[in-house]
């Protein structure tokens, strides 16, 4: 009788975050998942701001691949908070990829649009030259760079305006908004591609597991893609979507970025270009209103 394979070790960093929760349930289907937290999991805990800490996890769990859900996404704290959101988005990611690279263990990371100003006017596409405009977009940058630059068999997908079911994010804000306020002022000169966490989740287990079974060759295919929902739309827009499916009668106000006066600046235009992903991949990403369908619909059976 011919002994079973071994399920693939599949350890999952940031696995309480938004996409991370999401990754729990769809790497499940093809591999033992590794769930671990920066704190409050049931899994292993890891503490980022330590070099041993990441190392110990490594050598305890021997993962067959690594994906990296977690980041400091905290945009405007980052801008007084450099350190630590450097240390997380840049520091630790390069080190990840250190510690993997002798065994070339697959290694998915998540980067941004924000690593763009938003001021070329057409979406972006991997060839573009990154300049960001604020400390966030710098030290996602820099992870990108450091990963690439260890040596590893990496993908990192940059994504943006994520969004999903649990979490801090633009859709369950408004949602709760909505009930508070009868007006509100939403800027609508920002313009990117909203990206539902579901999604990034299942293209994400489905890629690894093509990775896994030796169908692509991240030796080959392997650094930076565009990977977002379909379509564009400014913030207002966004908000107007979400307060049509709710039947709130809330007044939306739209204005300009110079009347919202946030620490960090945000990108004009950061519309990014999938084409790539989906050439090699064979993958097309759903319009951003569908997956926004979806992910409201899934809020209302839950009574959420």
């Amino acid at each position: 009788m011919t002994p079973a394979t071994p399920r693939p070790k599949l350890l999952l960093i940031g696995a309480n975050g938004q996409v991370g929760w999401e990754l729990r349930r769809t790497l499940a289907c093809i591999g033992e998942v590794i769930a671990a937290s920066i704190e409050g999991g049931d899994g292993p805990t890891i503490d980022l701001m330590d070099s041993r800490s990441l190392a110990q996890l490594i050598h305890d769990t021997q993962p067959d691949a690594l994906i990296n859900a977690a980041a400091y996404t905290a945009v405007d704290q980052a801008e007084t908070d450099r350190a630590t959101a450097w240390r997380i988005n840049a520091e630790a990611v390069g080190e990840m990829g250190a510690l993997l690279a002798h065994r070339c263990t697959p290694i998915i990371h998540y980067s941004t649009d924000y690593v763009f100003s938003g001021r070329l006017g057409r979406p972006y596409t991997e060839a573009d030259d990154p300049d960001p405009i604020n400390v966030y977009g710098e030290t996602k940058l820099a992870g990108e760079r450091a990963l690439l630059e260890s040596g590893a068999r990496a993908l990192i997908f940059r994504t943006s305006w994520v969004y999903g079911a649990r979490g801090n994010n633009f859709l369950l804000s408004m949602r709760r908004l909505f009930q508070e306020h009868e007006e509100l002022r939403v800027v609508d000169d920002q313009i990117g591609s909203p990206t539902w966490s579901r999604m990034l989740a299942e293209v994400t287990a489905l890629v690894l597991y093509r990775i896994l079974r030796g169908e692509v060759d991240l030796a080959k295919i392997g650094g930076l893609y565009h990977l977002t929902g379909s379509g564009q739309v400014s913030w207002y827009g966004f908000a107007g979507a979400i307060l049509k499916s709710t039947g709130a009668r809330t007044r939306l106000i739209p204005i300009a970025s110079c009347e919202y006066q946030a620490p960090a600046k945000r990108p004009a235009f950061s519309v990014l270009d999938n084409r790539r992903f989906q050439e090699t991949f064979g993958l097309s990403m759903p319009d951003w209103r569908l997956s926004l369908a979806q992910c409201l619909e899934e809020l209302r059976s839950t009574g959420s």
